[in-house]
């Protein structure tokens, strides 16, 4: 059954942000004064909402801590912002295109702000390809958590089992089989294969161009 709506993931699936968010990281963890983190303890918190990765990253620390350090990032990346536009992973704008002559409906579910999503989107120029652009502020549950893509598929009025959730991250996986979802996992992010076959993932892509392979024959 071809698939009528695909909704994405953005960072790490659409746009290659990984170094404006370690690099943002970096400067937040310093001018707060928390201890140091690695970069590959940040770049695994990608894919959660913000105020869960320094969760992940200081699980001891309090609430009020928790609010600190989720200030200071958000303060630091838009003083930065028009510095820390992401480029497009290769072929993204032109699989977007073809999708949307097959008459195939996108959107985005993120765990980025959706101010920051809407920004990102025109900057890159994309935004136009998009039906509806939720990020972790429109939802009360985000992924893994199933709630971003039912919502997008009730705002919609799209069936689940003929949408396809494309992701870079376990947690996007999760969230789209926790709707009923076909999953689509990309491994030029920030997983691996390994992982996003353990996550449970119907198909695994090398790079954006093969999705419109999947779409003409879903069910291979």
């Amino acid at each position: 059954m071809t698939p009528e709506l695909i909704i994405f993931d953005f960072d790490g699936t659409l746009a290659d942000t990984t170094a404006t968010i370690l690099r943002t990281y970096r400067m937040a963890i310093k001018e707060a004064g928390a201890a140091p983190r690695s970069d590959a303890e940040c770049q695994a918190t990608i894919g959660v909402p913000l105020r869960e990765g320094f969760r992940q990253l200081y699980p001891d620390c309090t609430d009020s801590e928790l609010d600190t350090y989720v200030k200071t990032y958000r303060h630091i990346f838009y003083a930065n912002k028009n510095d820390l536009i992401p480029q497009l992973y290769p072929s993204v704008k032109e699989t977007l295109e073809k999708l949307a002559c097959m008459g195939i409906e996108m959107s985005i579910a993120s765990s980025r702000s959706r101010d920051s999503l809407i920004e990102f989107c025109e900057a890159t120029g994309i935004y136009g390809f998009f039906s509806l652009i939720l990020g972790a502020d429109d939802v009360v549950h985000p992924k893994p958590d199933p709630e971003p893509v039912l919502v997008t598929l009730k705002r919609l009025g799209r069936d689940a089992s003929r949408s396809i959730m494309v992701g870079d991250m376990p947690v996007d996986i999760a969230m789209g089989l926790g709707a009923g979802c076909m999953t689509v996992g990309v491994t030029y992010g920030n997983s691996t294969r390994h992982d996003l076959a353990a996550a449970g993932a119907s198909r695994i892509i090398d790079s954006m161009p093969e999705l419109t392979d999947i779409v003409k024959s879903p069910d291979r």
